[in-house]
């Protein structure tokens, strides 16, 4: 039974438990406030005179992983992992913190509590409430501490400043950028001599003329010294008509090619025939040639394959890279493209469960954690073939997904049901319940086939090779099984099993050795893919 601890309260661990491995779970009720939990390994004069044990989101664990930080679980909103006997002697307390991430005061927070928890028994807990605190924005919880023997004391110490205090009082350094020397910004502040030259070449003349409007300078631009020709100046903002367009007189420069049938050049991962999404550079006309080339022809030294037309949003890599910029729409999942998904974890709530190494990249504050299927889902995977290695993503941040260039496809359920096999399964939200569903039949190996039933309310990432076709369920629709790749859950499968002894096909025989026959309603559906698992 777990020991009620007070403020102030102290106790050796033998007391508590004959353990070493621990578990520290923090838990703190603070609707609207979001909380930064961390462990601080101090030295016997109480400083953090080794920073790589400051364990928190961005460093996870102690080098010698004797404190490691494991993320959200088991009703906890922070926990860590603790082995006493592996802590290094250098090392004479460990003190957990919560310090706020933004607005608020800790009086604000509800009941909270930071527990022990050893072989599976919780042996120690420590509860708080806000009514504690008043205008803190931090607060020493609990400390690990070496006194002969190791000890734990329950603190409960409101402390003012947040994370960047702490570590100040605990010795540590805040890293703070140093503002650089002030340059000057070409084109927009006004020179220190009574006449400006132009913003990009020395005066052209030396009687005094009027500073050039930001862009191109209207005067030729003279030669630099040590180079063998003008340079080029890019304006920036669109000018003022100065030759006819060379569309409708000449065909037009090499890489310009209008597109076909009136409409613009799809952006990447755009499908062809939709329209071009707000501010993509792409098949929209140059407004006007880069570096001024005459009506109807290149500019001189300009190579073939390079286009010559200046983008709207202006030339340069930013330019060249816009079209690939990452998509926001305030949704929970949103395709960057057709191989590549974002999740946002800030967005809808709950975690979300993904094939393990789908991961290409993530933002924010992201905890990933192995996903067990327990003995009973590893054996079942392992005979249905349904088996999926699965990671858990939790915290605040956008997470990116992608797995050998396959298509992805969100499916969005509401309370309905959808079968998808494993194999084509990337990801789902943690709300979601599934399963592992039979399929009976005759006269094919192991006598059955088996695949994923997803059910509840949540999206599932379907990942298909090339794009897929979906198609009503009517009598007379046979699939191959090794191309299906989801079904509505209430169609009525049954197994067609067209086994010979020969391998190759006969006249009647699709060269298929088992086909899958729907039924159902009006509504049901099939997803098939262009390819053969």
């Amino acid at each position: 039974m777990a020991r009620e601890f007070q403020r102030g309260h102290k106790a050796k661990i033998s007391d508590l438990t004959p353990g070493t491995d621990l578990y520290v779970g923090v838990q703190i009720a603070a609707p609207g406030l979001t909380f930064d939990i961390s462990c601080f390994g101090l030295d016997a004069d109480e400083q953090l005179s080794d920073d790589r044990y400051f364990i928190f989101f961005n460093q996870p664990k102690s080098p010698e992983e004797s404190v490691q930080l494991l993320g959200a679980q088991s009703g906890d909103t922070e926990s860590f992992r603790v082995t006493l006997d592996r802590v290094p002697a250098g090392i004479h307390k460990l003190s957990f913190t919560a310090t706020l991430d933004g607005p608020g005061e800790m009086s604000q927070i509800g009941p909270g509590y930071i527990r022990i928890v050893a072989g599976g028994e919780e042996v120690v807990r420590y509860a708080f409430t806000g009514s504690e605190f008043t205008t803190e924005r931090a607060v020493m919880l609990g400390d690990f501490y070496l006194k002969d023997v190791w000890r734990f004391a329950a603190v409960g110490q409101g402390f003012d400043g947040g994370l960047d205090a702490l570590l100040k009082n605990f010795g540590g350094e805040v890293a703070e950028e140093e503002p650089g020397p002030p340059q000057a910004v070409p084109g927009f502040a006004p020179p220190a001599q009574t006449s400006a030259p132009p913003a990009f070449a020395p005066p052209p003349a030396p009687a005094p003329q009027p500073a050039p409007a930001f862009g191109a300078p209207q005067a030729p631009v003279p030669q630099q010294p040590g180079h063998p020709a003008p340079t080029i100046a890019t304006p920036t903002a669109p000018p003022a008509p100065q030759a006819p367009s060379p569309y409708g007189q000449t065909p037009p420069p090499y890489g310009q090619t209008p597109p076909p049938y009136g409409q613009a050049q799809p952006q990447f991962g755009q499908v062809p025939g939709q329209g071009a999404p707000p501010g993509a550079p792409y098949g929209q006309p140059a407004p006007a040639p880069y570096g001024q080339p005459a009506p109807g022809g290149m500019p001189p030294g300009a190579s073939h394959g390079v286009p010559q037309g200046v983008p709207p949003t202006g030339a340069g890599l930013r330019a060249a890279l816009q079209p690939y910029k990452e998509t926001a729409t305030g949704q929970r999942w949103t395709p960057q493209n057709q191989q590549l998904m974002r999740v946002d974890l800030t967005m809808g709530g709950g975690g979300v469960l993904a094939r393990q190494g789908s991961m290409v990249m993530y933002q924010g504050k992201v905890d990933f954690g192995y996903k067990s299927a327990g003995f009973v889902g590893r054996a079942v995977g392992g005979a249905t073939g349904q088996e999926m290695q699965l990671m858990r993503c939790t915290g605040r941040g956008q997470v990116f997904l992608a797995e050998e260039g396959a298509h992805l496809h969100p499916v969005e359920l509401q309370g309905d049901a959808i079968c998808v096999s494993a194999e084509s399964v990337l990801a789902f939200d943690e709300s979601l319940q599934y399963e592992v569903r039979r399929i009976e039949g005759h006269g094919i190996p192991g006598g059955a086939l088996f695949t994923m039933q997803f059910q509840g309310t949540g999206t599932v990432i379907v990942k298909t090779h090339g794009t897929p076709v979906v198609l009503p369920v009517t009598p007379t629709t046979f699939a191959d099984c090794n191309a299906v790749v989801a079904w509505s859950a209430a169609s009525q499968v049954i197994i067609s099993s067209q086994v010979r002894l020969r391998r190759n096909a006969y006249p009647g025989h699709s060269g298929e050795t088992v086909n899958l026959q729907f039924r159902g309603a009006p509504g049901n559906f099939i997803v098939v893919q262009p390819y053969e698992v």
